[in-house]
């Protein structure tokens, strides 16, 4: 993992996003598309266009709003082109990382916006390398853009991409720009999201079906894994190819639980519905008798709502409520040198309403708990305003194992629950009691058999093959040992 990210949650992968539209520049609605996933990644922004002649590239470290200004977006002529936010995953956290990333080659140009991690990077950086290609960063989106480009001298474009895919292993989900051509790909398993979407003139395809709403556009469906889409010119229509077939998906169940934007439709389900679903069962499996329920903000909030309503028709006498504010001006940046730094760092950003929390027993939802650090201080905030006991319910099982399919979800020795059971991590975070829900029950509200999600993270078992870790996908979680204790992170 790259150094320097140090959050208790899980944090945000990366979006792209790719137009072609009919007879106006696509960089203002590139740019507007990426403020809609801006919550996947935050540490770089960027944008390729092409205006039929030559590719324009602007790619800046930071947020959207701050790297592009008017003159930037009005220098990225043409109506095609493609868009990225990072988080990184793999690879420096710096600009020779930043995307969309740029070739020029014999054979025209490309923009690349990659969204997940390869698993066979270094082998294929040593092969290309070997051949001549010069690499200028040490993500794995460069090889790919390379790999591309070499196939690109030999074959057809449809080919050339269906070589590509052949040969990289992992998660990814690309918007490229081969020249003012614009193409979607989707991973043979659809570990990461990306969907189609129609524009009055023209065409889009984004991580996340919320860039397709703020452009107005409707939603067409979620590109299919190992489906690559052509965008016509002139944003006429698209063109499907479905290269590779696989007999089972993976599914990253955690873009439901958290990374998403709720008003997003990922793969046929609106993700707010899901977290709703994903509340009530937890209700069924662990509800507890309690005066209020509190959602974590914000991505607690509608697993909160379907918790307390599936125990409202149940006859509990529970409130819903908002018992806790959260600042949003205190990120990821706060310095905190000091144990007492670190606690003030959260009663600044979670702060608890007294009147809602005093002299009564308080169920707190939240999505997931990965180091554990925020839910302990979380429950001794409650205490310390007068809960008379802090409950907590988790809507996603215990998180058992790092990601390597493109979320920074931190080594296994940092997870809380690696190797440990429930009882020890509740001891831990102080909480009354605590659970969490089942795997089976995220299949449920997904619709989607275990098979078909990938949960490398809560079952230690990859749906790729990754050095000391098990791809055997039908082998139950374990719920106190963790059978990988110990093995190194990449």
């Amino acid at each position: 993992m790259p150094d320097g990210r140090h959050s208790d949650g899980p944090t945000e992968k990366c979006g792209v996003v790719g137009v072609s539209l009919d007879g106006r520049d696509a960089a203002r609605p590139l740019y507007y598309a990426l403020y809609a996933l801006q919550h996947r990644g935050q540490e770089s922004a960027g944008i390729v266009t092409h205006d039929g002649f030559q590719q324009h590239s602007h790619v800046e470290m930071g947020l959207v709003g701050d790297a592009f200004g008017e003159g930037d977006l009005e220098a990225l002529k043409g109506p095609t082109g493609v868009g990225h936010v990072r988080y990184p995953t793999a690879g420096s956290v710096n600009s020779c990382c930043a995307q969309p990333f740029s070739v020029s080659f014999k054979s025209g140009s490309l923009g690349l916006s990659h969204n997940g991690n390869l698993v066979n990077t270094a082998e294929l950086r040593e092969e290309l390398a070997a051949s001549g290609h010069a690499f200028t960063s040490d993500g794995d989106t460069e090889v790919i853009a390379h790999d591309l480009a070499r196939n690109l001298l030999e074959a057809d474009l449809i080919r050339a991409v269906k070589r590509t895919m052949d040969r990289i292993h992992g998660s990814y989900s690309l918007t490229i720009a081969h020249d003012d051509t614009i193409l979607g790909v989707r991973d043979p398993q659809g570990n990461r999201p990306l969907c189609i979407g129609e524009l009055d003139d023209g065409y889009i395809l984004a991580s996340e079906s919320a860039a397709i709403d703020v452009l107005d556009g409707d939603l067409i469906r979620d590109v299919r894994p190992g489906e690559l889409v052509v965008l016509e010119e002139d944003g006429a229509g698209f063109d499907s190819y479905q290269l590779v077939e696989q007999d089972n998906t993976a599914h990253c169940f955690f873009e439901h639980v958290y990374f998403a934007r709720p008003d997003s439709r990922i793969d046929g389900n609106l993700v707010y519905d899901v977290r709703r679903e994903l509340g009530r069962k937890l209700w069924e499996e662990s509800g507890v008798d309690s005066d209020v329920v509190l959602p974590v903000p914000d991505s607690g909030r509608a697993f909160a709502s379907g918790y307390a309503e599936a125990a409202q028709d149940d006859g509990a006498d529970v409130e819903f409520a908002e018992g806790l504010m959260k600042n949003r001006y205190v990120g990821r940046t706060f310095i905190m040198p000091t144990q007492d730094a670190r606690e003030r760092a959260v009663r600044l950003k979670l702060n608890p309403i007294r009147d809602v929390v005093e002299g009564r027993t308080v169920t707190v939802i939240d999505d997931s708990i990965v180091r554990g650090t925020t839910s302990t201080q979380l429950v001794k905030l409650l205490n310390d305003v007068g809960a008379e006991a802090v409950h907590m319910r988790i809507g996603a099982p215990e998180i058992v194992a790092p990601c390597y399919m493109g979320i920074d979800m931190a080594s296994r020795e940092e997870l809380i629950a690696a190797g440990r059971d429930t009882d020890e991590i509740r001891e831990d975070v102080g909480a009354e009691s605590l659970s969490y829900l089942s795997i089976d029950a995220v299949a449920a509200a997904l619709e989607e058999s275990r098979a078909d999600l990938c949960l490398g993270c809560v079952t230690g078992e990859y749906p790729y093959d990754i050095e000391g870790e098990s791809t055997d996908r039908d082998i139950v979680r374990p719920d106190i040992e963790d059978p990988h204790a110990g093995v190194a992170d990449d």
